[in-house]
């Protein structure tokens, strides 16, 4: 590991070789949002496998590529497409684009992603300002870190999320005239579901929904002193005394549906920043 900040030097250098804009926001682009690079203006595309220290996606869903563009008069920075702790990956990989996307100059990072809704006040479809969270993949990406150019090593999470960025995404839902709730997103390995004993526990410790991503790329960005936005885009109902097997195409089919929600208030944040 005593190399991994020269590899974010590397990596950083070859994307700004290849797009000299240095961009204020970076934003993952997980289920719910990828519509959104439709909307990046004068985009520079980068392949993944292309980027020093990056590695490939293996979710068929996720394309594998970083933008830089303009969005709402902002350059962003985006990924279209993350990794995940269950594709066999370490935490130090999967984290390595948002340590690149710090490094370029972004101090804000919004992330999205789909979840199954424990919450049974929330609905499918429903989008979410993720409040605060619960990691319960059983590990952390700053392990095995201790270079103080990547940040303090025992980083605050008392506020995980930022309430202003939460705020500009609630005022946003209210101007579209869409319905937005709050809750706490539970992360969990993955890549099985959850067993109905699971979603009681986790309800009971206070989880809203429950996903295999995003926690540790919001760790890592509280490293780098990034601000956060998390928006979740509920795919599935979970509800341990009703529980109906889980239909792919139907998650994919409500993610589609309630992702111009998305990207209609990813917009509108992006311009208030």
């Amino acid at each position: 590991m005593s190399d991994y900040y020269t590899m974010i030097e590397r990596a950083a250098a070859f994307i700004e070789g290849r797009c000299p804009q240095k961009p204020a926001i970076g934003i993952v682009l997980g289920t719910g949002l990828g519509g959104l690079v439709e909307e990046i203006e004068d985009a520079v595309e980068i392949p993944y496998d292309e980027i020093p220290g990056f590695v490939s996606s293996t979710v068929e869903s996720h394309s594998g590529k970083l933008l830089i563009g303009t969005l709402s008069g902002k350059v962003v920075v985006a990924m279209q497409g993350r990794f995940h702790y269950y594709e066999g990956y370490s935490m130090h990989e999967i984290t390595f684009p948002i340590r690149v996307m710090a490094k370029l100059g972004a101090d804000t990072l919004i992330v999205s992603n789909a979840a199954g809704g424990m919450n049974l006040d929330f609905d499918l479809g429903d989008v979410v300002v993720i409040r605060d969270h619960i990691n319960l993949i059983g590990d952390n990406p700053l392990i095995g870190l201790s270079d103080e150019r990547l940040g303090l090593r025992f980083p605050d999470m008392g506020v995980p999320y930022s309430p202003e960025l939460a705020e500009l995404a609630r005022s946003a839902a209210a101007e579209l005239s869409y319905t937005i709730r709050e809750g706490v997103y539970v992360a969990v390995s993955g890549p099985s579901l959850e067993t109905p004993a699971e979603y009681r526990f986790l309800r009971l410790i206070g989880g809203d929904m429950v996903g295999m991503s995003t926690v540790p790329e919001v760790i890592v960005a509280k490293q780098c002193s990034m601000n956060v936005l998390g928006l979740t885009i509920i795919s599935d109902k979970c509800d341990p005394d009703n529980l109906a097997p889980v239909n792919i195409e139907e998650i994919i089919a409500t993610c589609n549906k309630a992702e111009p929600k998305l990207t209609g208030i990813v917009k509108k944040v992006v311009a208030s920043i």
